[in-house]
């Protein structure tokens, strides 16, 4: 009998959409289970003391007890690096498997990865951030050559307060950006309720939706050497034959073709 595959996924403490959403996924995938360890993270801001929650050694903590579960690969289930720079997840995937020996993956190196393969343009970028976070996030991803093309966000600050938001009123600030062209959108927060409206709005506009949570288990699962489109139900991201082929994975600080 195989052993079943275990993902192990750094959670930010405040979160409560990532873990059911992702269990939810991950419900018609028998031998693949999601197991979860948090680090203080409560609100998303530039202030000293909010940047402070991302230091890579409380990040490191957490992911060494995951690795007491002998997890198949860690990945940061948090989109920090949009702000702080990508630069920090390609180190911290360094780090966790220096540490751990297991592989590692980020939600902000897994979307650069889906966005170029699928040579997305113009992205329409949908977040619960605050006008400044949401800014400097924009400059990130520009200078990756990730062009927001359209924006919107809520001018939020409490972390906690993002799952508050209803699948309905992201769906529609999906649709937003949607209808002002973009050929991508992208929920970019792991708080966020966006991975069950998916499938449906890209029946109605044939556009890729790109949810946080979604995007991470697709990167943790292509690491883990699983087909991604066993997920069913999700969206096209799971569902695509290009993002299932040969899939690049930034992993442990390489590139991994699974």
């Amino acid at each position: 009998m195989t052993r079943p595959v275990r993902l192990g996924m750094l959670t930010p403490s405040s979160n409560t959409a990532l873990e059911p959403i992702t269990c939810a996924m991950l419900s018609g995938v028998d031998d693949v289970s999601a197991h979860f360890s948090r680090f203080k993270v409560t609100e998303i801001a530039l202030s000293e003391q909010a940047l402070r929650q991302f230091d890579a050694s409380e990040i490191l903590r957490a992911a060494e007890l995951l690795a007491h579960a002998k997890v198949d690969v860690i990945a940061w289930n948090g989109t920090s690096a949009s702000w702080l720079g990508f630069d920090r997840d390609e180190s911290l995937c360094e780090e966790i498997t220096a540490a751990t020996g297991i592989k590692a993956c980020t939600t902000v190196l897994a979307y650069r990865d889906v966005l170029r393969r699928i040579g997305a343009s113009r992205i329409g970028l949908v977040t619960p951030y605050r006008k400044d976070v949401q800014e400097r996030i924009v400059a990130n991803w520009n200078s990756q050559g990730l062009h927001c093309f359209a924006e919107r966000h809520l001018s939020l600050q409490d972390n906690f307060s993002f799952a508050e938001v209803s699948e309905a009123e992201v769906a529609r600030l999906i649709e937003e950006v949607v209808r002002e062209g973009c050929d991508a959108a992208v929920v970019l927060c792991t708080n966020m309720r966006g991975a069950g409206a998916a499938e449906r709005l890209e029946r109605g506009f044939g556009v890729p939706v790109l949810d946080s949570i979604a995007v991470t288990l697709w990167a943790c699962l292509a690491a883990a050497g699983c087909d991604p489109s066993r997920v069913q139900g999700w969206g096209s991201l799971f569902s695509n034959p290009d993002l299932r082929a040969a899939a690049a994975i930034h992993v442990g600080g390489r590139d991994l073709q699974s």
